[in-house]
């Protein structure tokens, strides 16, 4: 199943019309009673899907990112393979959905593209053993773009500012069910070229184990979001660039990137 969360063209970005989650059938969406991650129904309203503007699937209390967990990432950062997962956390007000931009910031005069598959659960989730089944917790997957600015995480020689800012996290088009994660390609293309390219058996701690993993650092509830890393390859954006995000099985995630706010 494809889920989705949505508002009508027609209604215009001035509208009070509140944004609603669908069923995502062929070309048609079906509106449901409440997000997917929760008891819901279909409703009797449809609406095609040309005619809605789609916006994040996600609306997660926290975004839990994977930091070098592909080797040929690590490597062109200059950096080890981690002996454990190393993960950080991205704000909710981070998220944007597909085609709303990527606006810079004039606090950093470097920031990159970072492509990745998300994980977005559907239970509370804590204190995983090793024999308990991780995927059992799993609604499905989307699209991610951890888009960092470089210098700050740099120079502050921690994540939080580097990747928080508004817009950072771009997450779509829409929640895929029907997916296994194990092997699966990710890819990047800016202004049309693609920058990376690489597939989620590479990377060095696998969906299953990260799962586990945070779950045994922190309760993961209904709607959270895990980035599980990205592959070789990211470099930077600039403003009138166009970034297409995309996994083999879900879609293409596709944002402009717009120049800082006065």
């Amino acid at each position: 199943m494809k889920f989705c969360r949505f508002v009508p063209k027609s209604a215009g970005a001035a509208s009070r019309v509140l944004p609603a989650y669908g069923l995502i059938e062929g070309e048609t969406i079906h509106g449901i009673s409440a997000p997917p991650w929760q008891q819901w129904s279909r409703q009797s309203g449809m609406l095609p899907l040309r005619e809605a503007r789609l916006l994040a699937p996600v609306e997660p209390s926290k975004i839990v990112c994977v930091g070098r967990n592909y080797a040929a990432h690590a490597a062109e950062m200059g950096n080890e393979v981690p002996k454990e997962p190393l993960i950080f956390l991205k704000p909710p007000s981070s998220i944007v959905g597909p085609d709303e931009p990527i606006v810079l910031t004039r606090y950093s005069k470097h920031v990159e593209h970072e492509g990745e598959l998300a994980v977005v659960m559907s239970k509370t989730c804590a204190h995983l053993s090793d024999s308990d089944d991780p995927f059992a917790y799993v609604l499905g997957y989307s699209c991610l773009n951890d888009v960092s600015a470089r210098d700050l995480q740099k120079s502050d020689v921690q994540f939080a500012r580097a990747k928080g800012f508004d817009s950072f996290c771009p997450t779509g088009p829409h929640i895929e069910t029907e997916l296994d994660p194990r092997d699966v390609l990710v890819e990047t293309r800016v202004n049309g070229q693609v920058r990376q390219s690489g597939r989620t058996s590479l990377m060095i701690y696998p969906v299953a184990y990260l799962i586990r993993w945070i779950s045994r650092m922190m309760t993961l509830v209904p709607g959270d979001v895990i980035a599980t890393g990205t592959p070789a390859g990211v470099g930077p954006i600039v403003a009138g660039d166009s970034v297409d995000v995309s996994v083999s099985g879900i879609g293409v995630l596709h944002n402009p990137v717009h120049p800082p706010l006065s």
